[in-house]
């Protein structure tokens, strides 16, 4: 099945996850996936990600593990919301002084930038802008 848009294809596959709180979601895996999958570690939305081989030869999968907090019943997800900011049909950019803020920095904004895929309070200490890809709380 071919897919338009990867990136939200990733976004709603991990709010699904959550909203059924599976602790494992798995997808096709891309740089740009990967690189999202990175920050989210880093930042501490997800426990773990990792690269493995697919069905096919050429095609690798990315596994991300979901983070959770609490205990049995009480458990919540560390990820309380994904929004896809630019799309195929409508990109969004931003220069450097416009970088928005998610939640008044509680939240993260994934910018792709001439300097690689970074958060937005990264970006703003390089000095860029760039492509909005999604905002994550």
């Amino acid at each position: 099945m071919s897919v338009t848009d990867p990136i939200a294809d990733m976004l709603t596959r991990i709010r699904n996850a959550v909203i059924a709180g599976h602790p494992l979601v798995a997808m096709p895996s891309s740089k740009m996936k990967i690189a999202i999958a990175k920050i989210l570690k880093e930042e501490g939305y997800i426990a773990a990600y990792e690269v493995a081989d697919g069905k096919s030869v050429d095609q690798k999968i990315l596994r991300v593990r979901l983070k959770y907090v609490g205990e049995r019943r009480e458990r919540k997800s560390v990820i309380t919301g994904l929004q896809r900011i630019s799309r195929p049909g409508r990109r969004v950019y931003t220069g450097k002084k416009e970088i928005p803020w998610v939640l008044s920095g509680m939240g993260v904004a994934i910018l792709s930038t001439p300097k690689g895929v970074m958060t937005g309070q990264r970006a703003r200490q390089l000095g860029v802008g760039g492509e909005v890809i999604c905002k994550i709380w």
